[in-house]
């Protein structure tokens, strides 16, 4: 470990459904560096294992990876934003896109600040990613995600609206599609709204339409970045072709914004949220294109009180970048830890 003394530094992570990141974050400077990124190992990696089994992985990882990432000396203080709900005593409720169904409450806090030997604060990674933005919005804010799963957290007052079990800004949970038959859920529920507007949600909506219609799928922008095959489409190219204008690919990705939309305006209609930041891999790699279409879904499901340029101002992009936990575990660690007094002050 390079730079600032890593007594005077925090180290933090991001665990999500696919990627682990790991940084420093410097309290004083509010400066990120020597920021790594690596493939998660839990059910994205191994999506045969039992969830204990990938309990056990992904816990191995983050400790392997703090112990690489300062050198085998404990860091100052460990901050790690996790994608599920976590209650205020750190302990894991459930992580769908991380080991997939709901196991036992995992005190994952607890374990980390025994075999890291510093103290560990451990939130949800949008909880997380609220306080970066905390510090840049003027007002009350709804941070959205749309990566391998969805999620929300609704910042207002100081503070992000969760209770002490760590229930609220679970939207892609919501069952917004009640059918039997309807899209699966990482954590083994049907029609939640992760399953069909996600990143991976999105992914099975377009295979299964390019299936459905093979002749709209072969002369689309989508097919030629896949060699026509419809297993070689990913989200990248998905992304691309949506960026680009291919009527195929906007036209699927058009049909899943419509519960996305549907749950804003519930978000809306209830607690009165007038902003909305967009992050997540999936969302921001479309970019502008993927905003102007969530808006115009919004507009055409209306704002009860709001017109169409009050609409389009609701919804902004994140930064675009991935750091978003990284950042916000460390501003929320800043504000929870005490500063260390100089040399030989009382």
């Amino acid at each position: 470990m390079s730079g600032v003394p890593a007594d005077d530094v925090f180290t933090v992570l991001d665990v999500g459904g696919t990627t682990l990141r790991i940084g420093t974050y410097d309290p004083e400077t509010g400066a990120l560096s020597e920021v790594r990124r690596m493939p998660v190992d839990g059910k994205h990696r191994a999506p045969g294992a039992p969830v204990p089994a990938l309990r056990r992985r992904v816990v191995e990882q983050i400790v392997r990876e703090v112990a690489a990432h300062t050198g085998g000396r404990p860091p100052r203080a460990l901050g790690v934003a996790f994608a599920g709900p976590i209650t205020a005593a750190g302990l894991v409720t459930a992580a769908p896109t991380i080991w997939g169904r709901r196991g036992d409450p995992l005190p994952l806090g607890a374990l980390l600040s025994e075999r890291t030997g510093a103290p560990a604060v451990v939130v949800n990674d949008l909880t997380a990613a609220a306080w970066r933005y905390a510090a840049t919005e003027p007002g009350d804010f709804c941070l959205l995600t749309v990566s391998s799963g969805i999620g929300n957290k609704v910042f207002r007052g100081g503070e992000v609206l969760v209770d002490a079990d760590g229930h609220g800004g679970e939207l892609g949970h919501w069952v917004c599609d009640p059918s039997p038959d309807a899209p699966l859920c990482d954590c083994g529920g049907r029609g939640h709204l992760g399953a069909i507007a996600s990143g991976r949600g999105v992914l099975a909506a377009t295979r299964r339409a390019a299936h459905g219609d093979g002749a709209a799928f072969r002369g689309s922008r989508l097919a030629a970045l896949c060699d026509g095959r419809v297993e070689r489409i990913g989200n990248r190219a998905i992304a691309r072709a949506v960026r680009a204008g291919d009527p195929f690919t906007t036209e699927v990705l058009r049909g899943t914004l419509v519960p996305l939309a549907q749950a804003i305006t519930g978000v809306f209609a209830s607690i009165g949220v007038c902003r909305y930041i967009l992050v997540g891999g999936f969302a921001l790699a479309v970019g502008e294109t993927y905003r102007r279409l969530l808006v115009a879904e919004i507009r055409r499901l209306g704002c009860f009180g709001l017109g169409p340029e009050r609409i389009d101002a609701m919804v902004s992009l994140g930064a675009a970048d991935d750091d978003h936990g990284l950042i916000g575990v460390g501003r929320l660690l800043a504000a929870r830890t005490p500063v260390p007094s100089p040399q030989g002050a009382p």
